[in-house]
Formats: structure tokens, sequence, C-alpha cells
């Protein structure tokens, strides 16, 4: 038995997503000034929406019983994705709708090496 790879695409989303939480992050804590360049967040953030929807689409469309379990434990992550751009972005609330989808993201990402039985 060998422990399967995640599917580029999965992987992809979530590297974008935590790229997009780390450059909130870092925004937030006043590391960066994005002031200039706003836009770098919103293109990230539609970077991991197109990402995980190929991603959940791709695991779907494999027809693998595992990949189909894959993108159970991946969809989740849409809700909070869906609801991030009406949370003012300036509210406390808007990072804590945003890490709402983290542990989707980790967990599929897990679930994809699983091995193969």
């Amino acid at each position: 038995m060998t422990p399967r790879m995640p599917p580029a695409l999965l992987v992809a989303a979530a590297a974008a997503y935590a790229c997009n939480v780390a450059l909130g992050t870092a925004v937030a804590v006043r590391l960066i000034d994005t002031s200039r360049f706003r836009w770098l967040h919103h293109a990230l953030y539609t970077t991991t929406c197109v990402l995980s929807g190929c991603a959940l689409s791709a695991l779907l469309a494999t027809g693998d019983r595992g990949a189909r379990q894959t993108a159970s434990v991946l969809a989740p992550a849409a809700v909070p994705l869906a609801m991030v751009p009406f949370v003012d972005a300036r509210s406390p609330r808007h990072p804590l709708v945003a890490l709402a989808a983290a542990p989707f993201f980790a967990a599929a990402v897990v679930r994809s090496r699983k091995e193969v039985g």
C-alpha cells in the first residue's frame, strides 16, 4: 500500500487559500500595507474560489469513491468562501468567517493522502 498524492487542483486551492490567509493576517497585524495594491487580496480570493470549484468538480468527476469522499470533505468550505465578501473587511467577523474554511481545506488534503486499501 502506498499513500496517494493529493490531486494537484486540491493542493493549488489549499495553497491559494493559505496565501490569502497569510496576506490577510499580515495586513491585519500591520506587517504589510496593501493600500496601494488591495486588488491582490481580492485576486487571491478569486483564485481560491475558482481553484476550489475546479478541485471539487475534478474530484467528483473521477468516479473514484475515495475522491468523492474527499470532495464531500472539501465541499463545506464553499459556505464561508461564499459568505466572506458580504462581511465588512474591517469587522472582527471577516477573519472568523474566512478562517471557517480552513478545517475543510486541511481535512480534504489529509483525506486525499489516505492509503489506498
